[in-house]
């Protein structure tokens, strides 16, 4: 059932215009399927149909989907519609409301699920006052450690892993033979791995 695009598009001119259309026989015509009775019923009605989903549901664009689907059901069901039970207009207007209830307490439940699993998942912060506390006394750890070697080896370490130096290079920056520099530098790193051993 494609509904009207225009609200209110009917002759408005005409003197049964100007009453107004007689909703609870347009129902009973489109009860029997007449599909130009339901247009009418929707000309006529869907300025306020509208109206109260949109004071509902608070979104223009959501409220146009549940308008729509209101209309639907009230295709689909107008033969339950009972006249000794309130007029065409309450009866359609309580199912526009029971619809835009219903798109109102979904988007929430979606937002709620959203939120959840953003808590769940997002990855708590770290404490970056305790990692810096852990990275300066590292930092202290080594530099003592860096003190208790000697001269010779400090001097060979530093320039390995801290210069970024190669063997060979380190040998010619201290003038010594490269056995001599890989020596220094290996007996330095032995003693290091010692003394933080000691320290941890």
């Amino acid at each position: 059932m494609v509904f009207m695009a225009a609200v209110g598009s009917g002759d408005s001119s005409s003197p049964t215009a100007a009453m107004g259309p007689d909703l609870g026989s347009l129902l009973t015509r489109a009860a029997r399927g007449d599909e130009s009775a339901f247009a009418e019923l929707y000309d006529a009605t869907a300025a306020r149909v509208h109206g109260l989903v949109v004071r509902v549901v608070r979104d223009r664009a959501q409220s146009e989907e549940v308008t729509q689907e209101a209309y639907l059901d009230i295709w689909r069901h107008c033969t339950r519609f009972d006249p000794s039970r309130g007029s065409p207009l309450s009866w359609m207007l309580t199912i526009a409301h029971r619809k835009a209830v219903d798109r109102v307490r979904s988007a929430e439940a979606s937002k709620a699920r959203d939120l959840t699993y953003e808590t769940t998942t997002v990855e708590r912060e770290h404490d970056t006052t305790l990692e810096k506390v852990e990275v300066r006394l590292d930092q202290q750890r080594v530099r003592r450690a860096l003190a208790s070697l000697t001269e010779t080896q400090r001097g060979a370490v530093e320039l390995a892993y801290l210069g970024g130096h190669t063997h060979t290079e380190v040998a010619a920056l201290l003038g010594i033979p490269l056995g001599t520099a890989k020596t220094r530098i290996r007996d330095g790193l032995i003693r290091l791995r010692d003394t933080l051993e000691v320290t941890a």
